[in-house]
């Protein structure tokens, strides 16, 4: 690829979900940009659902202040990638990426039995949207498959009484096999210290992922609106245990989000836990997806430099932001 300064450019993009994502949108399209500075790639999935501002506003801020975390972040991703084209070679080149749990938009038991066919031994289930079907569900599986682990995503959706109502009413094997509950109910240090103690389930922080964020037995870090290096000397100070995740975004954020799981594992080893770096698959395939190969706990780095996905990138409509 021919490296030129430049101003941001930008490459529209829509992904269409195979089922509804989580509790707290009915989406099943989401729209996004690739963005382009300088010869370096990266991405702008936002989430307005959890507190990002829509695609517009992020394109005006990426065009002018630059102020929004997820901006900040997708430029930071393409300064790395660019360095790495710069030179010819693959960010993932004597790097290890962490394995992944599978990820579940809902208690759906073909899929399910597709992950442990595919090797998954933790399974992140996207809960709260109907709480009697799922607590039933889990309730099944952890009979039907013992050995599989569970993490249970509610998104803040859940007061603090109907998430410790939901996790003291599943069984009790069902309950031992959690391994955490992100985001059960809205983060404060009171409220999860009561709600651990009362469950003894251990809990996970992930949209209040903050460094004063100690009650927390997991922090979840997002590389698409968080900086890894500072949560992770956070979660270092607290004794959590880390887990880095997609933004259930493009395949070029999720690649970002995998490399920046390998690059903290380096610096902190020890630190980062079972991963959430496979989500393509819930989404209907591309050319981008596909270029990541089949659905299991391994992540396959893309071919090419930089982040990889070199002739799929020179083959986007790119046109100057403003």
């Amino acid at each position: 690829m021919t490296l030129i300064d430049q101003k941001p450019m930008i490459s529209r993009y829509r992904l269409k979900a195979r089922g509804f994502l989580n509790s707290i949108t009915n989406r099943r399209e989401f729209e996004g940009a690739l963005i382009q500075i300088d010869g370096g790639f990266g991405c702008i999935h936002p989430w307005p659902e959890l507190g990002d501002p829509p695609l517009e506003k992020c394109l005006i801020d990426l065009a002018g202040p630059r102020r929004w975390p997820i901006v900040r972040r997708a430029i930071r991703c393409t300064e790395y990638d660019r360095a790495a084209r710069v030179f010819d070679h693959s960010l993932f080149e004597e790097m290890e990426v962490p394995k992944s749990h599978a990820t579940l938009a809902t208690g759906d038991i073909a899929e399910l039995v597709r992950a442990v066919e595919a090797g998954f031994t933790t399974v992140k289930l996207k809960a709260g949207r109907d709480l009697s079907a799922e607590m039933k569900f889990l309730d099944a599986m952890t009979l039907e498959f013992p050995a599989v682990r569970w993490r249970l995503d509610f998104n803040e959706s859940l007061t603090p009484d109907a998430a410790a109502e939901f996790l003291l009413g599943l069984k009790d094997g069902t309950r031992i096999a959690i391994d955490f509950a992100e985001d059960p109910c809205p983060y404060s240090e009171s409220g999860w210290n009561e709600l651990h103690q009362k469950t003894r389930v251990n809990l996970a922080v992930d949209h209040e992922a903050a460094p004063l964020s100690k009650a927390a037995q997991f922090m979840v870090i997002k590389p698409a609106v968080d900086e890894p290096f500072l949560l992770g000397e956070a979660a270092l100070s607290h004794q959590q245990r880390v887990i880095l995740t997609s933004y259930m975004d493009h395949p070029i954020g999720q690649t970002f989000a995998a490399w920046e799981a390998a690059r903290l594992e380096l610096q902190f080893p020890g630190l980062v836990g079972l991963c959430g770096l496979q989500t393509h698959h819930l989404f209907e395939p591309n050319e981008f997806s596909e270029a990541l190969g089949p659905w299991s706990p391994d992540f396959t780095p893309p071919a090419g430099t930089g982040l990889g996905f070199d002739d799929f990138l020179d083959a986007q409509p790119w046109t100057r932001l403003y």
